[in-house]
């Protein structure tokens, strides 16, 4: 009985200390949940929009109003959103071979992207370099950009075409990127290269803030639906938004060029997709609260957490650092005995593909691997930072986190 009530005890004074950071969230919830409201009145959506089709899909008004929806929201002038897409992976792929060609350079001015992106720039093949196309990176400074250092590469090497800003953290230890510094560096590359494209990784971020990189500059943003703005709901798919130029190249990419957009069916219909955006201000909502939440508890037990209990969150994403190998396991396998999927199942550290050291995922996802769920997972290596994301109601956060404390407190 003194373990529970001491378990109640931390929760309660972590709830306590989340309030002000919980209102904060609320009202930023309010304002996208409005736009994206906004939206669907804009473009008249009705029940036809629903439907899925067969065949080319040529005429696919679900199709159509999804892209036209996704850029009302991100406030841009096109939008390529598809089911076909199969994951973030994907989508940048589509984005980075659409911008780029031979003899182009890539240039990633927020480090080095995470492992599987790294393949498809530097891989053996099918990769951006087996295409002639050469890549730089230039490392943040204490999270922010190296304005100086961009420049100068800039200036040294006249191949780079596309900008490349990866706004989460992988898997590294800093705090995702807000929306003003990434629009702060964009507006100083434009300056003095206009002519240049920048992409941004938007994954983990969708609605995190009132804004979204294309507010601030980006050329193109792209992202997963099985994270922030599916809502929890949207099976699969991915997302491209941004100029009419780059989506329109992006659509060649997709599918071949000449029909771009104009094709593509899915027969299953759309209603996931449009009522899962239509959530994913609420659903990103509640994955804060829970970060939030379980960053104070850990914080009264001693662990820290980046970013800080009382930093704004620029991602759904919550590293904690613990201090052994099996601390971290053991963090990783109760998240998943709270899922409400495979809870009996126990996660161990494996090879997984495209990643440099063994991982473990604890994934007790309805949505196979979706992030905006409940969800953890961490390199095993020193420092040992699990990475918490998701989360589709506060409440399951909160009962999770009750069976973390049991197991974590002595």
């Amino acid at each position: 009985m003194e373990k529970i009530d001491k378990i109640k005890d931390i929760i309660q004074e972590a709830e306590l200390k989340s309030q002000n950071a919980f209102r904060e969230v609320d009202d930023i919830a309010l304002e996208n949940q409005r736009k994206v409201l906004e939206a669907f009145k804009k473009e008249r959506i009705a029940e036809r929009h629903l439907k899925g089709s067969s065949g080319y899909g040529y005429g696919d008004i679900g199709r159509e109003a999804l892209c036209r929806l996704y850029a009302d929201v991100f406030h841009t002038q096109d939008a390529l959103v598809s089911p076909l897409i199969v994951n973030g992976t994907h989508a940048l792929t589509i984005g980075l071979f659409a911008l780029l060609n031979q003899g182009d350079a890539l240039f990633s001015i927020s480090g080095e992207p995470y492992d599987t992106l790294m393949g498809v720039i530097k891989g053996e093949k099918g990769s951006l370099a087996s295409y002639g196309i050469g890549y730089y990176q230039i490392d943040l400074k204490n999270g922010e950009f190296d304005v100086d250092g961009i420049m100068q590469t800039l200036q040294n090497h006249k191949d780079i075409k596309l900008i490349y800003i990866t706004r989460s953290r992988g898997y590294t230890s800093r705090n995702a990127l807000n929306n003003q510094q990434i629009g702060d560096v964009i507006s100083v590359i434009k300056k003095s290269y206009p002519y240049l494209k920048v992409m941004v990784d938007n994954c983990y971020g969708e609605f995190t803030q009132i804004d979204e990189p294309s507010d601030h500059g980006a050329d193109l943003v792209v992202g997963s639906l099985i994270k922030n703005i599916g809502g929890g709901i949207a099976p699969t798919g991915g997302y491209l938004a941004g100029t009419k130029e780059c989506v329109e190249l992006a659509a060649f990419r997709l599918t071949a060029p000449g029909l771009g957009n104009e094709v593509g069916s899915y027969m299953y219909g759309y209603q996931n997709y449009f009522q899962g955006l239509f959530l994913a201000p609420h659903v990103v909502a509640n994955a804060i609260k829970g970060s939030i939440l379980i960053a104070n508890a850990m914080q009264l037990l001693g662990f820290k957490t980046i970013p800080s209990p009382d930093a704004p969150m620029n991602d759904i994403i919550r590293s904690v650092i613990f201090n052994t190998k099996e601390e971290l396991i053991s963090f990783i396998q109760n998240i998943q005995k709270y899922s409400p999927i495979d809870s009996d199942v126990l996660p161990e550290p494996w090879d997984m593909p495209g990643y440099n050291e063994q991982v473990i995922m604890a994934a007790g996802t309805f949505v196979g691997g979706a992030s905006i769920e409940l969800s953890a997972d961490a390199p095993i290596k020193s420092p040992y930072i699990a990475y918490v994301q998701g989360g589709l109601t506060y409440e399951h956060v909160k009962i999770a986190l009750e069976g973390i404390l049991d197991n974590l407190i002595k």
